[in-house]
């Protein structure tokens, strides 16, 4: 079980607060402008306990590690490569694919992590200018 602290709960909060993934950095310089003194190996801590009781996910953005708030259970997002917007995504094609994959090879409870990374439109427009 994992143990609930006043600075887990102050990441927790935080990291709701956000729009996309963030990193640890991040998310520590954000705490710090709203005043708190929780240190980085704090929220390092906390966003991996939170990842592991399923209330945050986390993915690798070029070599960081990044983390955001979400809905306990298996899903999968559609990442915005340049503001770090996500959008929670039905993948159910590729469960299907999964399962068959694993079971023409005699595997048993196959599991996988599928994000698929793009540029959102108010990124596209931004750049284009269109």
């Amino acid at each position: 079980m994992i143990r609930n602290t006043k600075q887990r709960d102050d990441v927790r909060e935080a990291l709701s607060r956000q729009d996309g993934f963030v990193s640890a950095q991040e998310l520590h310089q954000h705490l710090h402008q709203e005043g708190s003194t929780v240190g980085l190996a704090t929220v390092y801590r906390a966003l991996s306990s939170l990842v592991e009781a399923e209330e945050a996910d986390s993915l690798t953005r070029g070599t960081e590690t990044v983390y955001r708030a979400c809905r306990p259970g298996h899903h999968h997002h559609l990442v915005c490569r340049e503001c770090g917007m996500a959008v929670e995504i039905s993948a159910k094609p590729i469960e299907a694919w999964a399962k068959d994959v694993a079971d023409e090879y005699g595997f048993v409870e196959p599991e996988h992590v599928v994000d698929v990374f793009g540029v959102c439109a108010q990124c596209h427009t931004t750049r284009t200018g269109n």
